[in-house]
């Protein structure tokens, strides 16, 4: 009996956690176009970057009931995104390892899903995997991405300079109230 074949584009979540069935790639960082407008360098920076994906499905047994259905995902990249203190480049490793639950229908996903410490989604015939890792990898972005260490210096602003320059507002003030009898 041969094993059978899962489509990571249309992934019948139910069936691939009753084979316990196992998937895993490699998919261009340029077909993932929501995670492409985070990175810096236009698109020659991601044509190189590859993000390297794995998936396993699992049946875990309920006392008194139905199995629930698991997928355990993993996925790993680089990004090249914007440092924010020196405004350059700055390579930065994404990676993931996550666990969902599926449930039936919407309703009691978003209901199971306040109550649990646990991912839950509804379940589906046709799940997108490459979505769904874009997604995962999305919230793994960094708040403020920066280098450990900066590669250059970083250099004082003109504007820092200008408004040194600058008599201070409340200079006025400090003069009125000196020369204020009362």
């Amino acid at each position: 009996m041969s094993a059978r074949e899962f489509d990571p584009f249309r992934l019948d979540v139910a069936a691939f956690a009753k084979a316990a069935g196992q998937l895993d790639g490699r998919w261009p960082l340029a077909q993932f176009d929501r995670l492409a407008e985070s990175a810096v360098g236009g698109e020659g920076a991601l044509e190189a970057g590859v993000v390297t994906w794995s998936a396993r499905g699992e049946p875990r047994a309920m006392r008194g009931g139905e199995a629930r259905v698991w997928i355990h995902l993993a996925a790993a990249t680089s990004l090249p995104l914007e440092c924010q203190r020196c405004l350059k480049p700055v390579d930065t490793a994404l990676r993931l390892e996550r666990s969902f639950l599926f449930v039936h229908g919407e309703d009691a996903a978003a209901q199971l899903d306040a109550d649990s410490d646990d991912d839950v989604l509804a379940l589906t015939r046709a799940l997108d995997l490459r979505e769904l890792i874009e997604d995962e990898l999305l919230l793994a972005l960094p708040i403020v991405p920066r280098h450990d260490v900066c590669p250059q210096p970083l250099v004082a602003s003109a504007d820092a300079e200008v408004a040194d320059e600058k008599p201070n507002p409340f200079a006025a003030l400090a003069a009125l109230k000196r020369t204020d009898p009362n």
